[in-house]
């Protein structure tokens, strides 16, 4: 029995947005127990199986510890004076011999999970200074946070269903029982869906599967993929038609709504049944429960957001919760109000769009960034301009991005290319250095991005709950020592950043809560350090019009560039071929990211990386349940084993996204020795939502036929 005292910490879970509070026992070195915080103010003793694994990441002896170099297929161990040297000195290079935007970079979506990744990623960045710049966000939730820009004039005022006091919830291609709220922060998603239909409220699931979520819902209905727009619209249509406004307290501070009452004039119930399959009917019901219904709100997330028309899909919401009287109201959709970065006029970081365009397709860009399917054409096509060397940051976009074979392609053809990670994955294999930050469990912790989306406002800050290595550095000391570095070559002068708390610390005090602003509250970092729980702040409260950052000062109903786009879909209307199928991905609980495949306890368990398709749909193609089956897009194929189910509507199919590591000469060996295909090598890097340039990975034309 060792005599190393136990202890217990508390801590958020960073592997989804949820940010569930965990209780962590520790004794020595060795990881006891990952428990719910019952303490936690918004997650309240929930947490759903990810949590559980994050003892597997700090263990994990895949993970890197220090800093290598690939030498032919070996890797080498190297010191950080010689990786950060290496790496400074070849980018520099690379601008030298084929200008500025000769680097680029990408940011996968875990580094939102850890700030100081997102106090001091933008040095590098603008040490750097090129126009090559890519994220997961045009993977995912770009038209999200395009729509806020446009509509209330900051990219992350976005409102936020108020799910603990709405009375009727409308979600389209959202899934929260598997991703625990998705641009919405949502711990314990059954308990507040039980909790909802426990007041008498009622829950609808428009989706081409019937998930998790749709399995607990009031209603389910069945969409073809990418047909949204259409329905959204033909409520937007129903709720002008039948005199339908509730446009209350808001009513005098809306900018161009005849202009969306004369666009949607033309999409009508029949035209949205003929495109969607849903009954004009049904959707006509839809628009008037949605209208007559105390605190209703409508949502939509990842199915709505990666297809072709995802940023009109995610205006078409934004709209219809203003029309019904839900934005800005209790039980609707709401601004939340963080300790840390609240959003007003003045806010840094609101964005901007289409100040340059990519060099190859043209595709504009979002604050700063370029549509991420643009990357391996920049990288492949030559000219000036051309990246020739890459950075990227807790990315795997060879997994996660479309057209993973082109990608593959690209990377493997740049002069350099160096990653900021702790694997050796499907993109990082092709890395010339790698260099791994600490360990989440070895540095402190505050959310930044979560809190902002949250579905009550609350605070939290963690400590560190194992002292690094002599020879590690958290990823904010690695970016200050690169652009130091890079700033030394290039001859600027290069000012270092302080530890992320120092200035978490000064945000919190000069903000909402802050003692400058609310000496009521008098909110501190010591404060919250003070809670290890956390702190509630209590409930979204209204007050989105004090907090508009458009230049008119009113909410911009009918930006130009969304009504324009109504056009193409419109236009876009046809008759389906009886016999098309369509693809589409899906969320497990157990997974997000694909590095999650590296421990047990997420792989265990049934096989979850199976083709879904439907009976009738495998009878007419002579297929048999469980049997091998070829893939085929426009951009390729691959062979995986397909499941029969009606869980998928007919002429849809599904398979998850983040598998596919067999492939790969990874170094990641419980990830390697499981099955499943990478489903992007199946979508198309063509097939995107022309107005944002986001990626279209769903609704993308399939053949299935025997493997």
């Amino acid at each position: 029995m060792s005599d190393l005292a136990v202890n217990t910490h508390y801590r958020a879970c960073h592997l989804c947005e949820a940010i569930c509070g965990l209780e962590i026992k520790t004794q020595g070195d060795e990881i006891l127990s990952i428990k719910g915080d019952k303490a936690d103010p918004i997650s309240k003793g929930f947490i759903c199986p990810k949590a559980t694994a994050i003892a597997d990441i700090h263990n994990d002896p895949d993970r890197l510890r220090k800093p290598v170099k690939r030498v032919g297929k070996d890797w080498l161990e190297i010191s950080w004076e010689e990786a950060i040297n290496t790496t400074a000195e070849r980018l520099v290079a690379a601008q030298q011999h084929h200008g500025e935007d000769a680097v680029g970079f990408y940011a996968g979506n875990p580094g939102v999970h850890n700030y100081g990744n997102l106090t001091h990623g933008s040095l590098l960045r603008r040490a750097i200074k090129t126009k090559n710049n890519f994220s997961a966000t045009s993977l995912d939730q770009l038209p999200h946070q395009l729509t806020s820009y446009a509509m209330y004039g900051h990219q992350f005022l976005i409102p936020i269903p108020d799910i603990d006091r709405t009375n009727l919830m409308v979600i389209l291609g959202g899934n929260p029982l598997a991703s625990n709220g998705s641009i919405m922060t949502m711990p314990n998603a059954p308990q507040r869906f039980k909790d909802l239909k426990a007041r008498g409220g009622k829950l609808v699931v428009i989706d081409p599967r019937r998930s998790e979520t749709a399995n607990v819902a009031d209603q389910h209905i069945f969409v073809k993929p990418g047909s949204d727009a259409y329905v959204l619209m033909a409520i937007i249509n129903t709720l002008f038609n039948q005199d339908l406004l509730k446009l209350g307290h808001l009513e005098a501070h809306l900018d161009g709504l005849e202009t969306v009452r004369e666009s949607a004039s033309r999409f009508s119930l029949a035209l949205a049944e003929q495109q969607s399959g849903i009954a004009g009917e049904t959707i006509r019901q839809l628009a008037l429960e949605l209208a007559n219904t105390d605190k209703a709100v409508i949502y939509g997330r990842m199915g709505v957001s990666v297809q072709e028309f995802g940023a009109l899909c995610q205006w078409a919401i934004q709209v219809i919760n203003i029309l019904i009287g839900s934005l800005d109201s209790e039980g609707g959709a709401l601004a939340t109000s963080p300790a840390f970065a609240y959003v007003k006029k003045g806010t840094p970081g609101g964005g901007h769009f289409d100040l340059f365009k990519s060099r190859v397709s043209r595709l504009p860009e979002f604050g700063g960034e370029l549509p991420a399917v643009t990357m391996a054409e920049e990288i492949l096509t030559p000219g000036e301009g051309q990246i020739k060397a890459m950075v990227t940051i807790a990315g795997n976009p060879l997994i996660s991005s479309a057209n993973a074979s082109e990608l593959d392609k690209a990377f493997s053809s740049l002069d350099f290319y160096v990653a900021f990670d702790f694997y050796i994955n499907a993109t990082t294999q092709h890395a010339d250095i790698i260099l791994p930050p600490t360990s989440p469990l070895e540095h402190d912790h505050y959310d930044i991005a979560f809190f902002r989306l949250a579905v009550r406002n609350c605070t939290r800050y963690n400590p560190a709950i194992f002292a690094a290595n002599d020879d590690a550095m958290h990823d904010w000391e690695v970016f200050n020592a690169v652009s130091a570095k890079v700033s030394e070559l290039k001859g600027k002068d290069f000012r270092p950043l302080p530890a992320p708390d120092v200035m978490v610390a000064h945000g919190i005090e000069h903000d909402y809560y802050g003692p400058h602003q609310n000496p009521e509250v008098s909110l501190t970092l010591n404060k919250i350090k003070e809670s290890p729980h956390g702190i509630d702040l209590g409930p979204l409260v209204p007050g989105l019009v004090d907090r508009l950052a458009t230049e008119s000062g009113k909410i911009m109903c009918a930006p130009a560039f969304l009504i324009n786009d109504l056009k193409r879909l419109f236009d876009s209307a046809t008759e389906r071929p009886e016999d098309e199928l369509l693809l589409i991905g899906r969320r497990h609980v157990r997974s997000n990211n694909s590095w999650m495949h590296n421990y047990h306890r997420l792989v265990k368990g049934k096989p979850r990386w199976q083709l879904m398709m439907h009976p009738d749909d495998m009878a007419s193609r002579g297929l048999s349940d469980e049997s091998e089956v070829r893939i085929q897009s426009r951009v390729g194929e691959v062979t995986t084993t397909v499941i029969a189910t009606d869980e998928v509507m007919p002429g849809v199919v599904s398979l998850p996204h983040g598998w596919g590591h067999k492939k790969y000469p990874v170094k990641m060996g419980i990830a390697a020795q499981q099955d499943g295909v990478n489903c992007n090598e199946l979508t198309d890097d063509k097939f995107i939502d022309k107005v944002s340039g986001n990626a279209a990975l769903n609704g993308v034309p399939v053949t299935v036929s025997a493997g």
